[in-house]
């Protein structure tokens, strides 16, 4: 079973994938109270496509739209870009735990001497190749 949570960071994620739409978000959070018209004007695509992209962050509850005579307005809400902070926050603490791990590891190791039966340490000889090239035989 999805819980609710779930399915508000799947919208949010899918609605942030595009990039029409997060300068749409930049733009409304840079200005407040923006019409259609006005957030359509930069893109070179058409008003619908526009308002397509529109439909999507508001299904995704990133953006409100208000409507006043035949303008309609939107205006930025940042509730569910907080929740997929929260979510991509737990696996930054994630990666920072594993890369301080390595980190570590690779410090020890550092310390260690050079292994002389390793082949990549500086005491390894190439050994001879096996293989021949096509059309001679092998030296005896």
């Amino acid at each position: 079973m999805v819980n609710s949570q779930s399915v508000t960071l799947d919208r949010t994620f899918a609605a942030l994938a595009d990039p029409t739409r997060r300068a749409l978000l930049a733009r409304l959070d840079a200005e407040e109270g923006v019409t259609v018209s006005e957030l359509a004007r930069p893109f070179p695509v058409s008003l619908p496509a526009i308002m397509k992209h529109l439909d999507v962050l508001s299904a995704a509850g990133l953006i409100e739209r208000s409507k006043s005579g035949r303008t309609v307005t939107c205006t930025l809400k940042a509730q569910p870009m907080e929740q997929a902070m929260s979510w991509l926050a737990h696996y930054e603490r994630y990666w920072t735990q594993q890369l301080d791990r390595l980190a570590a590891f690779l410090e020890e190791d550092a310390t260690w001497p050079a292994n002389p039966a390793s082949p990549s340490s500086a005491a390894s000889t190439r050994r001879p190749r096996k293989s021949t090239k096509p059309g001679r035989s092998p030296k005896t």
